[in-house]
C-alpha cells in the first residue's frame, strides 16, 4: 500500500465582512447577545459572483500552488458543499473545468460539515490505492444563498468561504485512518426546507450532541493515529461555534503547547469549508508548521461526525 500525505493548502476568504452590528439591527438583538451566544465578531459575506464553484476554484488553485501540483496532475476533485441552491449538477466537475485541469474524475460529498474530513479519508485511500496521485480536495459554502437574514437561529452563525487541500503520494503516510460516526435519528435538527432552499437548525439540539460527541471523536481518532494528544501542536474542531469549541478543550484538558483553532471568531460557521480554513490559518501565522500533528474534527448535519491526525504540509 502506498502513503499519502498533504501537501498543500489553500484559502479564499471574502472580500466583504459583516460584523455583528449589522445582523443585530435586522434581529433586534445585540452585538453581545450574538457574543455570549456564539463568539464570532465577524463573518465573510461572499459577492455575487462569489458562488460555491468559483470559490472552491479559487482556493483549489492556491492550495495547488503550494503543493507545487500542475494541471495535469491531479486525478481526483471532491467538493464538499451544503449550501449549492442547484442540485444537478454539482461543483466538482465544474471547479475542475474551471481550474483547466486534464479531465480528472470529480466527484460531489453531502456530508454537510464534515466533508472535508470525510474527503480527506477518501482522498487519501485513493492515493494509497494507486488509483491517483493527486486529488484536490475542497470545502466550499455560501450560506448567504441560504440562510434567512430574519432567523434568530441561524442569522448570526454562518458565513461563506472556501478551503482547499491537495493529497498527494508520499514517502510517509501523513493521514491517519479515519473515525467517523452518525445519528440519523437526529437528521431534523439541521436541514433546509422548501424551494429554494432555507436553513433550519435546532441550535441546543446540535449543542447537546456535538459537546457529548466531540471529546470520544477526539480520544478515539488520537489512539486509531497511535498518538496522544500531548503529541498534537493543534486541534482544528470543525468552526461550528466558539462555545462548542471551548467546551471541548475544557473537557480534553489539553496541554498549553497545543494550539486551539478558534476562525470562528472572524469567519462564522463556514460548514465544510470551516476546517481547510482554519489549518489554512495557522499556517499563515506560523502557529503551526510542516510536519506538525494536528487532529481535525469534523461533525454537523446528518449528523455526521469524522476525525483524523494529519501531518502539516
Amino acid at each position: 500500500m502506498r502513503a499519502a500525505a498533504l501537501s498543500g493548502i489553500g484559502a479564499h476568504r471574502p472580500a466583504t465582512t459583516v460584523d455583528n452590528c449589522d445582523i443585530a439591527q435586522r434581529l433586534d438583538s445585540t452585538d453581545g447577545w450574538i457574543r455570549e451566544r456564539s463568539g464570532i465578531v465577524t463573518r465573510g459575506i461572499a459577492g455575487t459572483e462569489e458562488t460555491v464553484v468559483v470559490m472552491a476554484a479559487s482556493a483549489a488553485g492556491k492550495a495547488m500552488a503550494a503543493a507545487g501540483v500542475g494541471l495535469a496532475d491531479v486525478g481526483l476533485v471532491l467538493v464538499a458543499s451544503c449550501t449549492l441552491t442547484q442540485a444537478v449538477p454539482g461543483a466538482a466537475a465544474r471547479v475542475a473545468s474551471a481550474l483547466g485541469l486534464s479531465a480528472p474524475g470529480a466527484l460531489d460529498l453531502g456530508a454537510a460539515c464534515a466533508g472535508f474530513t470525510y474527503g480527506l479519508s477518501l482522498a487519501a485511500d485513493t492515493v494509497r490505492c494507486g488509483t491517483a496521485d493527486h486529488v484536490l480536495v475542497i470545502g466550499s459554502e455560501k450560506f448567504s444563498d441560504i440562510v434567512d437574514p430574519y432567523d434568530r437561529s441561524t442569522a448570526f452563525l454562518f458565513g461563506d468561504g472556501a478551503g482547499a487541500a491537495v493529497v498527494s503520494l508520499s514517502d510517509t503516510d501523513g493521514i491517519s485512518p479515519a473515525v467517523w460516526c452518525s445519528d440519523g435519528a437526529q437528521a431534523q435538527v439541521l436541514r433546509t426546507l422548501g424551494s429554494p432552499p432555507v436553513l433550519h437548525m435546532e441550535g441546543q439540539a446540535v449543542y447537546r450532541w456535538a459537546t457529548t460527541l466531540l471529546p470520544h471523536l477526539a480520544r478515539r481518532t488520537c489512539a486509531r493515529a497511535g498518538v496522544d494528544l500531548a503529541d498534537l501542536a493543534a486541534v482544528v474542531p470543525h468552526q461550528a461555534n466558539l462555545r462548542i469549541t471551548e467546551a471541548l478543550v475544557r473537557v480534553l484538558r489539553l496541554p498549553p503547547h497545543v494550539v486551539v483553532a478558534r476562525d470562528v471568531v472572524d469567519s462564522g460557521n463556514t460548514s465544510a469549508a470551516s476546517i481547510p480554513l482554519a489549518l489554512a490559518r495557522l499556517l499563515e501565522r506560523g502557529e503551526v508548521r510542516s510536519g506538525d500533528r494536528v487532529l481535525l474534527l469534523g461533525f454537523g448535519a446528518g449528523l455526521t461526525a469524522a476525525g483524523q491526525v494529519v501531518r502539516c504540509p
